[in-house]
C-alpha cells in the first residue's frame, strides 16, 4: 500500500539545500525531483500556507486569510491570531476554521488517516486537521492534540515535550521519536506529516543565513537523514513517497513599520479600519466595507515609501491605482478590503542572501516573511519515492497548492478535481512532462498630489492554477 510522508522545514529556501548545510536533503534531492519554481501562496506566512497545503485551495476559498485576520463570520470587530485558543474558541462557537475539506476529511471518507506532528506555532498545527474528533487521524503539538484524548496517552508514553529552544532541535527530536515509534508503525496513516520549525525560528531570531540558522539547518537535516534510514530499515521505503517542502521563502527586514501608530496619525481610528499585521504584509478591514473610506486609505498608503503592491476586494468597489485582490486568490468572506505587501528589493544581506522588505514586526536586519517579494514567493519543493521520477529538475511553475491533489492522485482517491491546485503530472512516473505554462503581469497606477504610484503583480499559470511570482511598486514624479 502506498504511503505518503510529508516533511516540512519552515522557512527553508531552495538555495540552502546544499551538501554543506543539508547533506541528507541535498542527496535526496539529487536522486528525486526538484521543483525549481515552487511557490507558496500570498501572504507568504505559515498558517495560510499550511491551510493551502492540506486543502489544495486558495486562501479566499479555504478561509484562513493570514496568520492574523478578521473572521467576520465569527467576530467582525476583532483581529484574531490564527492560534490556540482563538481557533478553539471559533470551533466551539460552531464557526468552521476552514471552509473546505482537508486531506484528513477526504482520506477518512476512503478509510485512510492523516496524522500530523508539528513543533511550530499552535495555529499551524491546528489547521492540519481541525475536525480530527470526527474525521479521525490526529494532530500532535507540544501544547495540545486533536483529538484531545490522545494527549494523555502520548504523555504517559513519551513524557513531556522539551522546552522551546534556538535551534528548536530538542522538540523536533521528540516529534521524530513519536513519529517513528508511534505514528508510522502503529497508526500506519495513509499520509503522515512532520513539521520542523527550523530554520524559521532561528532566522527570525538572528537573520537569514546566520550562524544560528546554519546550525539549525544542519541539526534538522540530521533528523531527516534518520527518518530516511528508519524507512529503509523498516521496509517502508519501497512503498513510501516522501515530499519535502517549506511554507515560504525569506527576506531581511529593512525597517519596522508601526501601523498601529501610523494610521491614527493619518486620521484613521479603530472604528474606521482594523489592521491585521502579518510581517511583510498587512490586511486592512474597513468598517462596513465603506468604499469612500477605503479609497482614502488606499491613497494614503500609496504615498508611503514602504507601500508595495496594493490590492482591493470586490466589496470595496473600483479603487483607482489598486489591483483586484482576486488576482492573488484572496477574494472571499474573510478577505480584507485592502491587502498591502510591503515594498521590497533584491539587495543581499550580510550573509549573502538576497531580499529586503519592510515589516510590521521585529527589527531591521532580522529575518521575516509575508510580502510579495520574489525571494519569499519561492520555496522548497522536492519529492522522491516509487510514484515519482528520479534525478529530474522541473522548471514549470508548481506550488504548495498542488500537494493535496497530487497526493490524492497517488493514493487513487477522488477529490482533487475540485481543488484550485493541480496534479503535478510532470513529476509522476506515469505522468506527462509536456506542461504548458504562461506568465502575465498586471499593472496599475494613480496620480496623487505628491507624485505617481505605480505597481505590478506578476503571475504564472498552468491551466487554471495560478501562482504569484512577485508584486511591488514605485512612487515618483508624474
Amino acid at each position: 500500500m502506498t504511503q505518503v510522508m510529508i516533511v516540512v522545514f519552515d522557512g527553508l529556501q531552495q538555495s540552502q539545500v546544499t551538501p554543506e548545510l543539508m547533506p541528507n536533503l541535498a542527496r535526496f534531492a539529487s536522486e528525486g525531483v526538484i521543483f525549481n519554481k515552487h511557490h507558496p501562496v500570498f501572504p507568504t506566512v505559515t498558517r495560510v500556507n499550511a491551510a493551502t497545503l492540506v486543502t489544495g485551495r486558495i486562501s479566499g476559498s479555504h478561509g484562513l486569510a493570514a496568520n492574523t485576520f478578521v473572521a467576520r463570520d465569527f467576530d467582525d470587530d476583532r483581529v484574531i491570531q490564527a492560534m490556540m485558543p482563538h481557533l478553539d474558541e471559533m470551533a466551539g462557537a460552531g464557526v468552521p476554521i476552514l471552509h473546505t475539506p482537508t486531506l484528513a476529511d477526504i482520506l477518512s471518507q476512503n478509510g485512510g488517516e492523516y496524522t500530523a506532528i508539528g513543533v511550530g506555532t499552535s495555529g499551524n498545527a491546528y489547521v492540519h486537521n481541525p475536525t480530527a474528533d470526527t474525521a479521525g487521524g490526529a494532530t500532535i503539538h507540544p501544547e495540545f492534540t486533536l483529538p484531545t484524548s490522545l494527549n494523555d496517552r502520548l504523555f504517559a508514553r513519551f513524557g513531556s515535550w522539551p522546552d522551546e529552544a534556538r535551534p528548536n532541535t530538542p522538540r523536533f527530536a521528540h516529534a521524530y521519536r513519536i513519529m517513528t515509534e508511534h505514528v508510522l508503525p502503529e497508526r500506519q496513516p495513509a499520509v503522515a506529516l512532520i513539521w520542523s520549525s527550523e530554520p524559521d525560528k532561528s532566522q527570525h531570531s538572528s537573520g537569514v543565513g546566520s550562524d544560528l540558522a546554519n546550525v539549525a539547518l544542519g541539526e534538522a537535516d540530521a533528523k531527516f537523514g534518520e527518518l530516511l534510514r528508519w524507512l529503509d530499515a523498516n521496509g517502508d521505503s519501497e512503498g513510501t513517497d516522501v515530499i519535502v517542502l517549506s511554507d515560504h521563502g525569506y527576506s531581511t527586514i529593512t525597517d519596522r513599520i508601526d501601523l498601529d501608530a501610523e494610521l491614527p496619525a493619518a486620521g484613521f481610528g479603530p472604528d474606521d479600519v482594523l489592521i491585521a499585521g502579518n510581517g511583510g504584509c498587512a490586511l486592512f478591514y474597513v468598517t462596513e466595507s465603506d468604499s469612500a473610506k477605503t479609497d482614502r486609505l488606499a491613497q494614503w498608503l500609496m504615498a508611503q515609501p514602504w507601500c508595495g503592491a496594493l490590492l482591493a476586494s470586490d466589496s470595496a468597489g473600483q479603487i483607482e491605482g489598486t489591483l483586484p485582490i482576486s488576482l492573488i486568490g484572496m477574494q472571499g468572506p474573510r478577505g480584507p478590503e485592502l491587502a498591502m505587501s510591503f515594498r521590497w528589493d533584491s539587495r543581499a544581506n550580510e550573509n549573502g542572501f538576497p531580499g529586503f522588505a519592510y515589516s510590521t514586526s521585529s527589527s531591521a536586519g532580522l529575518g521575516q516573511h509575508g510580502s510579495m517579494s520574489k525571494h519569499e514567493l519561492r520555496n522548497t519543493g522536492i519529492v522522491g519515492g516509487p510514484s515519482f521520477k528520479s534525478g529530474v529538475t522541473i522548471d514549470t511553475p508548481s506550488g504548495n497548492i498542488d500537494i493535496a491533489p497530487t497526493i490524492l492522485r497517488i493514493l487513487g482517491h477522488d477529490g482533487g478535481e475540485s481543488m484550485d491546485g493541480r496534479v503535478l503530472e510532470e513529476a509522476l512516473v506515469a505522468g506527462s512532462g509536456d506542461i504548458e505554462a504562461s506568465t502575465e503581469t498586471h499593472s496599475a497606477e494613480r496620480t496623487l498630489t505628491t507624485g505617481v504610484f505605480r505597481q505590478h503583480v506578476t503571475l504564472s499559470k498552468v491551466g487554471d492554477t495560478v501562482y504569484v511570482d512577485e508584486g511591488n511598486s514605485e512612487f515618483g514624479p508624474a
